[in-house]
């Protein structure tokens, strides 16, 4: 994108503010993991740089579930502009009633760890097994846990046209999504 998507107008907002927006009804303990948080300061929610800058996804991963006060986390990326908190709330059901460590999507084109919740006492010491062994990839360390994966179709139950894990890296891609959104209110 050439610049901080994050930040970057998405229909009157942020992109960042359009996430946390969708993720507000789940009244939920919110927290921003960034190594620019002057940028991110207006968000008026707690800010946490990597505990080890320079590990790639799985350093924020370990950064968001370390900094976590709940048992329980739900880790969402912020290029997300259709996070569905059906499917969260779901996964989180998951976790609960079948006592899975996480529980993870899959998308028709990979796992999807950054729309995912994790026990925060299990999973934590697994990404830092996972980091001294020199991985960088958010899910390199999945196997280690019990991990529930969800299916496309069991997502599709709660995100029947699959715009869930859509994730914004190009200039198209957000112009396409932010024509998605504007044609659809619910959305």
């Amino acid at each position: 994108m050439g610049r901080d998507k994050a930040l970057m107008p998405f229909l009157g907002e942020t992109l960042i503010e359009r996430v946390i927006r969708r993720l507000a009804p789940l009244k939920a303990e919110m927290l921003v993991t960034t190594n620019q948080p002057d940028g991110y300061r207006f968000l008026g929610l707690p800010l946490i740089s990597d505990e080890l800058p320079g590990r790639g996804a799985l350093g924020g991963l370990l950064t968001a579930l370390d900094a976590a006060r709940t048992p329980l986390v739900a880790v969402v990326a912020c290029d997300m502009p259709f996070i569905n908190t059906c499917l969260i709330k779901a996964q989180h059901e998951l976790l609960i009633n079948q006592e899975w460590d996480a529980v993870v999507p899959r998308s028709f084109s990979d796992c999807e760890p950054f729309h995912a919740v994790y026990r925060k006492h299990v999973c934590l010491p697994a990404v830092q097994a996972a980091l001294a062994s020199g991985h960088r990839r958010a899910d390199s360390w999945l196997s280690k846990v019990r991990t529930r994966w969800l299916a496309p179709d069991e997502c599709k139950l709660y995100d029947p046209e699959g715009l869930s894990f859509t994730n914004l890296n190009t200039p198209e891609e957000f112009k396409q999504a932010e024509s998605i959104a504007a044609a659809r209110m619910d959305l």
